[in-house]
C-alpha cells in the first residue's frame, strides 16, 4: 500500500511540476514589452502591412476593456482633413504597433500596421453610437460569463481535490 500511495504522490508532484513549468514558460514568452504612451499612440500613423509606405489614416481613440488592456483602435480613413473621413473600429489582433525613439520620451512615437488590405478596412464596423451600444452588451455578457466558468471550475476543482484527499485518506488507512 505504502508503494502504492508513495507511486501517487510522485505522480502528483511530476503533474504539478509540468504544469508550473508550462505556466512560467508561458509567461516568458509574454512579457510585457515596455510602457506605453496613450497619448503618443493618439494620432499615430496607420500602414498597411502590404503596402508599408501608404499611410492610410491615424488612431483616433484606443478603446480598453474592463481589465484596462487594448481591445481595439479606432483609426480614421479615407477623405482629408476631416471632410469624408470614416472612423473604423481594428481588433487588437489585426494590428501590430511598432516604437520608434523608444529612448527619448520627448521624440517617441508609434507606427500602427494593419494586417489587411484597403478593402478589408472599408468591411470593418463604423465606430458610431450603435456600434458602442453593440460592444457594450457584448462585453458586459462576456464578463458575466466569465465569472460564471470560474466559478464552476472552482467548484469542480474544489471537488476533485475533495476525492484526491479521501482516496489518499482511505490508502492510508488500508
Amino acid at each position: 500500500m505504502r508503494h502504492s500511495l508513495h507511486r501517487m504522490t510522485q505522480t502528483a508532484v511530476l503533474i504539478g511540476g509540468l504544469s508550473l513549468t508550462g505556466a512560467a514558460f508561458a509567461q516568458s514568452q509574454s512579457q510585457p514589452q515596455g510602457l506605453y504612451s496613450g497619448d503618443e499612440l493618439m494620432d499615430a500613423d496607420v500602414f498597411l502591412a502590404e503596402n508599408p509606405n501608404e499611410d492610410v489614416g491615424d488612431v483616433e481613440d484606443v478603446l480598453l476593456g474592463e481589465d484596462m488592456s487594448v481591445q481595439a483602435l479606432v483609426i480614421e480613413t479615407g477623405g482629408a482633413l476631416d471632410l469624408g473621413d470614416t472612423h473604423r473600429v481594428v481588433d487588437r489582433d489585426d494590428f501590430t504597433l511598432k516604437t520608434q525613439n523608444a529612448d527619448d520620451l520627448d521624440n517617441l512615437d508609434y507606427r500602427v500596421t494593419l494586417d489587411m488590405t484597403r478593402d478589408d478596412i472599408a468591411k470593418l464596423p463604423e465606430y458610431d453610437n450603435d456600434w458602442w451600444q453593440n460592444a457594450k452588451g457584448q462585453a458586459r455578457q462576456a464578463w458575466t460569463d466569465t465569472k460564471q466558468s470560474a466559478k464552476s471550475a472552482w467548484q469542480s476543482t474544489k471537488s476533485a481535490t475533495a476525492d484526491l484527499l479521501d482516496n489518499a485518506s482511505d490508502a492510508l488507512n488500508d
